[in-house]
């Protein structure tokens, strides 16, 4: 058993006890392994071990990965900032856009999707906490953009994902990825058919799935430290 296929086993692990903790089904959160700076040989690793779904950060470094990978039947997450530039690389390549928040890239990624493939599967960025580096909508703009995404044919709104800043304590944590999750029952409310919430990391993973997260993106706890 390789490093990577025992470090797989472990996160699942948490998964599994986190959700039990939170009165859970297991199969109710999805693992994306972030890949990111890290070879083909080490995505092929995580695929030997049962790793379908790999989230990206960077554009290019991702295309030229899945060009070496293309014997596989992975799915490609888009888990780093869209600029305008880059959004024909994404509707081309990638199965999921998990950090649309702006209006402008949504159209681009609308008719830059290819006919031939199916429609790309969106997640709005939202800003939960207020970090002013952060990318992402802030949460009173949220509804506005997700109704006009959905709106889009060529996209498939899917739901919301968040990057919030570490907090203190796990309480802490978990109260942020709150607002993240009442915000998505609040747009399901009012009749957009969602079903992703795309939050929680290696570092707290626990606080998301005990607050609603249905997607972990966990790098680190499976490929290791980045140089």
């Amino acid at each position: 058993m390789t490093v990577i296929s025992q470090q797989l086993q472990a996160v699942h692990a948490r998964i599994a006890a986190a959700c039990h903790a939170a009165g859970r089904d297991p199969a109710s959160v999805q693992l994306l392994a972030v890949s990111k700076t890290f070879g083909p040989e080490a995505v092929r690793a995580a695929h030997t071990a049962g790793q379908r779904a790999f989230g990206e950060n960077y554009i290019q470094e991702a295309v030229d990965k899945m060009a070496a990978l293309a014997d596989l039947p992975l799915q490609w997450h888009c888990i780093g900032p869209i600029q305008s530039n880059k959004t024909r690389l994404v509707a081309e390549h990638f199965a999921w856009a998990q950090t649309v928040d702006r209006l402008k890239i949504a159209q681009r990624l609308n008719e830059q999707r290819p006919a031939a493939l199916p429609p790309l599967q969106v997640c709005i960025q939202v800003n939960v906490d207020g970090g002013a580096s952060k990318s992402g909508v802030a949460p009173e703009e949220a509804p506005a953009l997700a109704r006009a995404v959905a709106a889009l044919p060529r996209l498939q709104l899917r739901g919301l994902m968040c990057i919030p800043d570490p907090q203190p304590d796990f309480l802490a944590m978990k109260a942020v990825f709150l607002r993240a999750k009442a915000l998505h029952d609040q747009l399901r409310a009012q009749g957009l058919a969602l079903d992703t919430l795309s939050m929680g990391m290696s570092g707290d993973l626990e606080a998301a799935i005990q607050a609603g997260s249905t997607m972990v993106r966990v790098g680190t706890a499976i490929f290791g430290g980045r140089g």
